[in-house]
């Protein structure tokens, strides 16, 4: 029994000291070299900035299936014609405007340039109407800009503020007409007054109007984000369509000189322009849906024994485009350092597996969309079709921005922030701290796990749709640069020796995971 016992433990020894082996050796395939390349391509100019479901992005999509293919990967998304591939197809529905202007005597004026919306003004059909300016728009019982001035189903045009008034002879109080609620007070006077639009005549100059135009529309584009379902709501909009125009827009639109404007501003008459011809405008500001055909790619890896225990490793291979001024948002680190560690995380896997050596667990390699868009395709795959049961995948280790540093670790590149390790499965947590332990031995920064961080990243990377289904989750990180979500996160900027540092740790925690003998236990509720 004692010799038998002896052997028992000799071969369990061997086997660890084996394993040990396999996991450096393997662990030795990833290259700096080989993220560089990889890189270099998702995140060159010709990809235009991956934005979600755009030409660039699908090139992508179709650099990662390929790579996916030459390692033999297992196609398991159902297509159209019955088989499966490696691309899961959905459309996502884009709100926003899709066609806006104004025309002034045949000439067509641009949208965010010379005048923009307040609120989300949508006018579906071109419009032909009336313009009567109304001086600063402003009717109480002191004072009223109305009198005399028919304006039912017309456009009133008038003036950013209240009258030049320092001796206070018009009794006006400045603040109640000025700002935002100055402009919504006149709107709401104007739809009393039976008025169809309103157009405000901003006080800025030329150059400060350009920088409000493109302020208004960053703004304004947060409600064009992109939805996996259609609005039920529709097309919702202001109730009295509101535009701001620039000074020269308002001296098209009133047929008249700039220094004429200046002059009734200067003046408490009220008189001079509002002697002027009646004028006529075109206009159209239609917001709409879109659909935008996108998709997640994944490549599965069929374990050994305990094949329908599933190790999800994803990243989001998208990123935000073009901006109006042409610069490309290339997205090196974000996305581009995750989506290069899996697909040498999953090369690694497949040389392991190819020398008989693979997991004894499934992995399933998972590249999502729309992440930039709100977490869209990590949620469709949890939400709506999830290709592997939920109930057999055993957690999610999640890769988003792992190439650069930031501030706080200008010092000490060797470091990844780790967070959500212990939110859902205590031996997650430990598995990670002893992965690190064993290969690279960085700072594991917890600051960011913290309930109580602001920033809140736990929510804000595609691992978080998994955890909201009570699967474990690792989410790798390094923090927000200076170049973050800027035309200038370049490959250039990459680390790579400290970002294969980042790989090789998470090569060894996948590689615990997925041959460990029991499963993972969820065994806390820190979320």
């Amino acid at each position: 029994m004692k010799q038998l016992s002896l052997s028992v433990f000799a071969l369990l020894v061997l086997n660890g000291f084996n394993s040990q082996a396999q996991v450096e050796k393997y662990a030795e395939t990833l290259k700096e070299d080989d993220l560089k390349r990889h890189l270099t391509y998702i995140s060159s100019d010709e990809m235009e900035g991956r934005d979600t479901g755009s030409k660039g992005q699908k090139k992508v999509g179709q650099y990662i299936e390929s790579h996916f293919k030459a390692l033999d990967l297992k196609p398991i998304a159902p297509q159209k014609d019955g088989s499966l591939g490696y691309q899961q197809y959905f459309n996502l529905y884009k709100s926003g405007w899709k066609e806006s202007y104004v025309i002034i005597n045949g000439k067509k004026k641009v949208f965010f340039k010379d005048y923009y919306p307040v609120g989300l003004v949508n006018i579906p059909e071109e419009k032909a109407i009336e313009t009567v300016f109304v001086g600063y728009g402003i009717k109480n019982e002191n004072y009223n800009d109305y009198k005399g001035l028919k304006v039912k189903d017309k456009a009133v045009i008038f003036l950013e503020g209240s009258p030049n008034d320092p001796t206070n002879k018009l009794k006006l109080t400045a603040s109640d007409w000025t700002g935002t609620n100055g402009t919504k007070q006149k709107a709401k006077i104007a739809e009393l007054m039976g008025a169809s639009f309103v157009f405000e005549v901003s006080a800025a100059e030329a150059e400060k109007f350009k920088t409000l135009g493109a302020e208004r529309k960053a703004v304004l584009s947060r409600f064009n984000r992109m939805a996996l379902k259609q609005s039920e709501k529709g097309n919702e909009a202001t109730p009295m369509p509101t535009f701001v125009i620039s000074e020269e827009m308002a001296v098209q639109m009133l047929d008249t000189k700039l220094k004429n404007l200046t002059k009734y501003k200067e003046s408490l008459s009220l008189k001079t322009l509002k002697s002027k011809k009646k004028t006529s405008i075109k206009i159209k500001s239609e917001r709409g849906e879109d659909l935008v055909e996108t998709s997640n790619i994944m490549g599965f890896m069929e374990g050994t024994d305990q094949k329908d225990e599933v190790i999800v490793v994803s990243a989001h291979y998208d990123h935000v485009g073009i901006d109006d001024k042409g610069q490309i948002y290339n997205g090196a680190d974000d996305d581009g350092s995750g989506t290069t560690a899996v697909l040498e995380l999953a090369e690694a896997f497949a040389k392991a597996k190819a020398d008989g050596n693979g997991p004894k667990r499934s992995i399933l390699f998972l590249l999502v969309t729309g992440e930039e868009k709100g977490l869209l395709g990590s949620r469709y795959f949890t939400d709506v079709d999830p290709i592997v049961p939920l109930n057999k995948i055993m957690c999610d280790i999640n890769i988003d921005m792992i190439g650069r540093i930031d501030k706080k670790h200008a010092n000490n590149e060797n470091y990844v922030y780790v967070i959500g390790s212990d939110k859902l499965s205590s031996e997650l947590h430990q598995i990670s701290e002893e992965a690190n332990k064993k290969s690279m031995n960085l700072e594991l920064d917890y600051e960011f796990n913290d309930p109580k961080d602001p920033n809140r990243f736990y929510y804000r990377s595609d691992h978080y749709n998994f955890a909201k289904n009570n699967i474990p989750v690792v989410f790798y990180f390094t923090g927000v640069h200076e170049d973050y979500h800027k035309p200038t996160d370049d490959v250039e900027k990459i680390m790579f020796p400290k970002y294969n540092k980042i790989v090789k740790v998470i090569f060894y925690t996948i590689w615990d995971l997925g041959n460990r003998t029991k499963k993972i236990v969820v065994d806390s509720n820190k979320q």
